[in-house]
């Protein structure tokens, strides 16, 4: 009796933490996923007061089933404090929510590894903590469950680690996602493929540093896309090859990062949306006009979305259908 009653207690746990917690498609057959990037954020600091505000706003409008963070997310050497500012937001409103690193969040003395094993002890956090060698790192799979009790995967959201600078001398510019990674979600894609009568699960993925595809995308005219460019994309300066692989794994219908705070748009690459988050920081670092959110609806069993950017005084910008708003003309 003793042995059952600590079980009770130790499930009980792990439910109230959100960590038994399952991602399930509503009763609509839709599931929304609010996405902040680039935070930079400071605690303490007034200039990151903004963040806040802005956090607050969009999570108490869209009311979503998950929150991701892609990245860039604290900058300062109070890092715990940082975070618990930040997640506060999550745990009070009982929102699941996962994290995939930048390249400046482990430049305050904290390595990528401790900060996964902070992360992963927040209630509602659904991120997966995963030992690579002697390091911990936060490349995941999140399925997403059919909502009429089903216990199919619907859908994936891959969260990936696109690292932080060139680790190949007189190679200069920022990090790429290596090839054990790709061999990693390769692995996973066709693990649900096979389960799913080889049929590609419809999936997105989301990272910090935006692909060498996206600026190859976007000049292309004969490519739709909605939103705006106000810099030059920070990609690396190696294809280390994940747009090929998702590609040849036919399930990723949608990439989301952040990484260039005045890019927010969204454009069709051979069937595959590239997309920016929409800047989620203020004055700690550089910005543009307003900051906000993107919000992403997945539909069940669909390859398609919808998607939109939530600014911080409510205004909602690019509001599109994907595929059928890219379909050229």
């Amino acid at each position: 009796m003793k042995k059952i009653t600590l079980l009770v207690i130790a499930l009980t746990l792990l439910f109230v933490t959100g960590k038994a917690q399952k991602l399930v498609f509503n009763q609509d057959s839709t599931f929304k996923i609010v996405q902040f990037t680039d935070m930079h954020y400071q605690h303490g600091n007034p200039k990151s007061d903004t963040t806040l505000l802005s956090i607050g706003r969009v999570l108490d409008a869209e009311k979503p089933d998950l929150i991701i963070l892609t990245g860039d997310i604290v900058t300062s050497q109070l890092v715990e404090e940082s975070w618990n500012d930040i997640t506060k937001f999550a745990i009070d409103r009982q929102i699941p929510f996962a994290v995939t690193f930048g390249n400046h969040d482990d430049e305050q003395g904290v390595t990528r590894s401790e900060l996964a094993e902070l992360i992963t002890r927040y209630p509602y956090n659904v991120n997966i903590l995963r030992e690579d060698g002697t390091q911990y790192h936060l490349n995941n799979v999140l399925p997403i469950y059919g909502s009429k009790q089903s216990m199919k995967t619907k859908s994936n959201i891959y969260l990936i680690d696109s690292k932080t600078y060139s680790s190949i001398n007189g190679i200069g510019g920022y990090g790429w996602i290596t090839t054990e990674t790709i061999d990693w979600y390769k692995k996973q894609s066709l693990s649900f493929t096979t389960n799913n009568d080889m049929q590609p699960i419809p999936s997105v993925a989301f990272f910090h540093i935006p692909l060498p595809e996206y600026k190859t995308a976007f000049d292309d005219e004969k490519n739709v896309r909605f939103g705006e460019r106000f810099e030059k994309e920070c990609a690396p300066e190696l294809n280390s090859g994940m747009f090929l692989a998702m590609k040849e794994m036919r399930d990723v219908i949608g990439v989301f990062t952040g990484h260039d705070h005045v890019n927010n748009y969204i454009v069709n690459y051979f069937d595959i949306a590239l997309a920016y988050g929409c800047f989620s920081g203020w004055k700690t670092t550089y910005v543009p006009e307003i900051n906000g959110a993107r919000v992403i609806v997945l539909k069940e069993g669909e390859r398609e979305f919808n998607t939109w950017l939530h600014l911080l005084d409510g205004t909602i910008k690019h509001n599109v259908s994907y595929p059928n708003d890219f379909k050229s003309e």
